[in-house]
């Protein structure tokens, strides 16, 4: 499983791209179709248009640097948008790696997330916890 920090987000391209594209033409996407700075340290998800590839490029302190799985056998099975337009959606650390595993995340229902209450809430419950 990756593990990353908190601030790094995961963010994947809605369409297949070229597989031949290397980090230059990966990072012209990302900078001028999605608006995202390259040198954030976020990570780009790519996949190929057989879907038999995928590239995940980000920047690392002093350049960028790729992470590319093919497939011998089968095919990833990313959720592409049916409008037809490139674009990103950020995905978590656990979501990518079952991916890149091969599991097919189509049918998979999240769990609702536990998220902190109002800040009065949390004041009322220091102060009975204190």
């Amino acid at each position: 499983m990756l593990s990353l920090p908190p601030s790094v987000r995961l963010l994947v391209a809605t369409q297949p791209v070229d597989g031949r594209k290397g980090i230059d033409s990966l990072m012209v996407i990302v900078r001028d179709v999605f608006g995202h700075d390259p040198l954030t340290g976020h990570l780009f998800v790519f996949f190929s248009k057989r879907c038999d590839r995928v590239r995940i490029v980000y920047w690392d302190r002093n350049g960028f640097a790729m992470w590319m799985k093919r497939l011998e056998r089968g095919r990833f099975r990313p959720s592409f948008s049916k409008d037809g337009r490139m674009s990103v959606s950020a995905i978590e650390a656990a979501e990518l790696g079952l991916i890149i595993e091969g599991l097919d995340l189509r049918g998979a229902r999240r769990r609702p997330r536990w998220e902190p209450a109002a800040s009065g809430t949390r004041d009322a419950l220091t102060r009975a916890s204190g």
